[in-house]
C-alpha cells in the first residue's frame, strides 16, 4: 500500500485485515525463506541445549578432525573440528546467536535514530529538515568498514563496538527513506485537521504520523538483515569485529582460510550458514517490500 493511499484512510482501521491478506499472499519464495529464517532464530534461542558440545571447548588430540561423513571422521563431531579442536558444529550453532544479536541491536538502534530524524525532519521541514539531511547525507558517505575498524582500533575489538559502528551508518538510510513518506503524509487531510484542532507537533508526529510510517520501518529493517550479517561476518574476518574466542561465522571463515584444501569444513560450513541466513532475509525483505510498498524496490 503506497503513502497517498494510506494518506487518504484511517491510520489505525483496517490494519488487522491488511496482514490476514499479507499472510494469505505468502507464495513458495516467501515460506520457504521465513522457514529457514525460524529456524535459526529457534536455533540461536535453543543453542545452550541443542549445542552437542562447548563452543569453546578445546581438545588438541581431535585438531582437525573431518566431518563424520568422511573418512577419518567420528560421529563425535558431526561437522568436524577446527585447529584447536573445538566442534565445529557447536560454534556454529553459537554463532547464529552472535549474528543474530548483533543484526537485532544494530536494526533497533539504527532504526530507532533513523525513524526519529525522519518525522522531526519530514515534520518541520526548512532549515531544520536541510541540516539533518545533510547530516544523514554526510553518514551515508562513510564506509562502514573503515568506521569500525577505527572503532576497533582505538576502543579494541568488542561486540558493543560493532554494534555502534553498524547503527552509526545504519540510521541514515532509514532516516533517508522514511522522510519521504513524513513529506507526504503531512499534506494529509487527517494532519491538516489535527493541526487545525489545535494539536502539538508531538502528538501530531506520535498519533498520526509514527503509525504510517511503521510499514516503511518493517520493509527498510526486513531488508537490511542482511545487509548487517554480511557487515558484522566481514568485521569479525578483519578482527575488528566480535572478539575471539565468542563464536562468530567471520571468525571461523577467517581461521580456516589458511586450511583451505587441508580443512575445508572450516570455511565451507560458516560460509554456507552465512550465505543461507543473509539469502533468506533478502527473498523475504523483497517480498515484503513489494507486498507492502512497491516504492521502495525502486531505491
Amino acid at each position: 500500500m503506497s503513502v497517498a493511499e494510506i494518506a487518504g484512510s484511517d491510520p489505525i482501521a483496517g490494519r488487522a485485515r491488511r496482514v490476514r491478506d499479507l499472510l494469505s499472499r505468502l507464495g513458495p519464495v516467501p515460506t520457504i525463506a521465513l522457514v529457514i529464517i525460524s529456524s535459526f532464530v529457534l536455533t540461536a534461542l535453543l543453542a545452550d541445549l541443542i549445542s552437542p558440545h562447548d563452543p569453546l571447548a578445546t581438545s588438541l588430540r581431535d585438531r582437525l578432525r573431518p566431518p563424520a561423513w568422511t573418512a577419518g571422521g567420528s560421529e563425535r563431531y558431526l561437522l568436524g573440528t577446527d585447529v584447536l579442536g573445538r566442534d565445529v558444529l557447536s560454534r556454529l550453532i553459537h554463532g547464529v546467536r552472535t549474528s543474530l544479536l548483533v543484526a537485532a541491536f544494530a536494526l533497533a538502534g539504527g532504526a530507532g535514530i533513523g525513524l526519529v530524524v525522519a518525522l522531526v525532519a519530514g515534520y518541520f521541514g526548512g532549515k531544520v529538515d536541510a541540516i539533518l539531511m545533510r547530516v544523514v547525507d554526510m553518514m551515508l558517505a562513510l564506509p562502514i568498514i573503515l568506521l569500525a575498524l577505527i572503532f576497533a582500533v582505538t576502543l579494541g575489538p568488542a561486540t558493543q563496538n560493532v554494534i555502534f559502528a553498524i547503527a552509526l551508518v545504519l540510521w541514515a538510510r532509514f532516516a533517508r527513506v522514511i522522510r519521504g513518506d513524513v513529506l507526504v503524509l503531512r499534506q494529509a487531510s487527517f494532519v491538516e485537521l489535527a493541526r487545525v484542532a489545535g494539536a502539538s507537533p508531538f502528538r501530531i508526529i506520535t498519533k498520526h504520523l509514527l503509525p504510517n510510517v511503521l510499514s516503511t520501518l518493517l520493509v527498510m529493517a526486513s531488508v537490511q538483515v542482511g545487509f548487517v550479517v554480511i557487515v558484522e561476518a566481514s568485521l569479525s574476518f578483519l578482527g575488528a569485529g566480535v572478539p575471539v574466542p565468542t563464536p562468530a561465522w567471520g571468525s571461523m571463515i577467517a581461521e580456516g582460510r589458511e586450511y583451505v584444501v587441508t580443512a575445508w569444513w572450516l570455511t565451507v560450513a560458516p560460509g554456507v550458514a552465512t550465505m543461507l541466513l543473509v539469502m533468506a532475509f533478502n527473498f523475504f525483505g523483497d517480498w515484503l517490500r513489494d507486498e507492502l510498498d512497491p516504492r521502495l524496490s525502486q531505491l
